[in-house]
């Protein structure tokens, strides 16, 4: 596996994650489509300043965008923005309610549905509804009160090595505790890992008794590992393992086929989309903000086609804006749950600590 994949896929390690309860997915067979939404085009940013003005912009680990695309709202607002990544989104959304009085910056991108309530709760966010909002589907929109704004989306599902099951590809979650798949599975450990909290969300989610399953699956012979990383390049075939099955992203096949060492028109993995959990990234004007304005601005600006088409291909997640333009490894090898998983944050919020301490009692004794 080339290096690069690596670095790309790596964008997509530390998380999104979940939204309000869905059941068994089905397979999309256009990845382009999206739910119907207002047919507005979102508008271009114009704001302008008097002087060159400088914002911060707090973001996770894996926020990654192109130089231009950021060069682009410069040009067109005067506004620089200078980046301080911060860790993961929790550690980011902890670090954020610390100095909640005294900001780290102006505006704070990738708070995600497994935290969103706790930030939400923080009083973290000043509210600002973006003009571009009305061409965002109301499903990513989970804030009534528009503290936050969703930027993109993406899906935490199995991934499986297509040429390396011991048996048929699995169809529903239940199959993955099949005796024929056997020692195939490798997840993550959701108190370290956020596609590993992500896929305990899809089993309490998508199973009718979450607590059994996961006994079921101790019982087959799953691993943990303690990161996405671990996982996909340790225990999984593609990083030499010898696990067939693997936690990772419903975006994953089309970065095996970009950054594949031998050019390729087939990706050798696939995806169990009933197992497929839905994750939404946001940003928000941080509360106590010295230039409002200007966060305002940046709002806009992420809704625009500018920074939107720039998404997919920097960090393997999609646009919420239906018009988005998809690169087309995203169209002919992304897929998307038609039907996915999903846990409103209030209830992700409310039981984290409860269903992880009881995950680690189940799987790890």
């Amino acid at each position: 596996m080339a290096k690069s994949i690596k670095k790309y896929l790596i964008w997509l390690s530390v998380a999104l994650a979940a939204s309000a309860c869905g059941g068994a997915s089905e397979t999309n067979t256009n990845p382009t489509t999206t739910p119907e939404t207002s047919t507005t085009t979102p508008t271009t940013t114009t704001t302008t300043t008097t002087e060159n003005a400088t914002i911060t912009l707090v973001t996770h680990d894996s926020f990654s965008i192109s130089e231009e695309t950021l060069e682009a709202f410069t040009d067109q607002t005067g506004i620089n923005v200078e980046l301080l990544q911060a860790g993961d989104a929790g550690t980011m959304v902890s670090q954020a309610i610390l100095t909640s009085s005294n900001p780290l910056g102006d505006v704070m991108f990738g708070v995600d549905n497994t935290f969103l309530a706790r930030a939400l709760n923080a009083d973290l966010f000043e509210p600002y509804q973006s003009p571009n909002l009305s061409a965002v589907p109301e499903e990513f929109q989970l804030d009534p009160e528009n503290r936050v704004t969703p930027i993109d989306y993406g899906d935490v599902c199995v991934n499986y090595w297509v040429d390396a099951l011991p048996s048929d590809p699995p169809q529903t979650l239940e199959d993955l505790t099949d005796p024929a798949l056997a020692d195939q599975l490798v997840v993550q450990h959701p108190e370290t890992s956020s596609p590993g909290l992500a896929f305990l969300l899809a089993t309490i989610a998508g199973t009718n008794d979450w607590q059994q399953f996961w006994a079921n699956l101790a019982s087959n012979g799953v691993t943990v590992t303690a990161g996405w990383e671990d996982a996909y390049y340790g225990d999984f075939i593609a990083g030499g393992g010898d696990r067939s099955m693997v936690v990772s992203y419903a975006s994953s096949p089309p970065a095996e086929v970009l950054f594949a060492a031998e050019p390729t028109d087939t990706a050798p993995t696939e995806v169990l989309l009933d197992s497929c959990f839905r994750q939404i990234e946001f940003a928000g004007v941080l509360a106590g903000t010295d230039h409002p304005t200007q966060a305002q601005a940046l709002i806009d600006f992420m809704l625009t086609p500018t920074f939107q088409n720039d998404v997919p291909l920097n960090m393997f997640v999609f646009p919420v804006l239906s018009s988005a333009t998809l690169p087309q490894v995203f169209v002919d090898h992304a897929r998307v749950a038609s039907d996915p998983l999903t846990i409103s944050p209030e209830e992700i919020e409310a039981n984290r600590d409860e269903w992880t301490e009881r995950w680690v009692e189940i799987v790890l004794g």
